[in-house]
């Protein structure tokens, strides 16, 4: 006949372990559900005194006085090395999708919102950075650029 000798339940540190662990888990999720949700949210919208970028966890307000629209063009990265991210500083670099602070091949500090690297807006600012943005019609938004910020 065998013997059963039970063991002492758990202590409630080890319940506690568990829902961190759970925490961290939901936390997590919730964070993948928002760069999933911002993958295809993003947007740019330009105003008569600012440029606003939405939708994304590094979009901000920038005062139209702060950019420098006579250096912006339109670049492709793949063919244009010296304008490419090489290290990201603070950001989400995910294939088909950059978005936050990188530092480039040439040095600049960019903020980027980059989906297709080979239809980019370059637009220089007075603060220090660039910004990197893929819009769909970059032509389009440079044209607009010009009529609201005159240089």
């Amino acid at each position: 006949m065998s013997q059963v000798f039970p063991i002492f339940p758990a202590s409630a540190k080890a319940l506690w372990g568990i829902g961190a662990i759970a925490l961290i888990l939901l936390l997590s999720l919730g964070f993948c559900g928002y760069l999933t949700y911002s993958l295809h949210h993003v947007r740019v919208e330009l105003s008569p005194t600012e440029l606003q970028i939405r939708g994304d966890l590094y979009g901000r307000t920038i005062p139209l006085t702060a950019l420098v629209p006579q250096e912006a063009q339109t670049l492709n990265l793949r063919q244009n090395s010296a304008y490419k991210p090489k290290w990201r500083t603070n950001g989400i670099g995910l294939p088909g999708y950059q978005s936050g602070w990188f530092k480039l091949v040439n040095g600049e500090k960019a903020l980027m919102f980059v989906t297709d690297p080979q239809q980019v807006v370059y637009l220089p600012t007075q603060q220090g950075y660039v910004l990197l943005m893929s819009v769909e019609n970059t032509d389009e938004f440079l044209k607009s650029l010009y009529e609201v910020v005159p240089f």
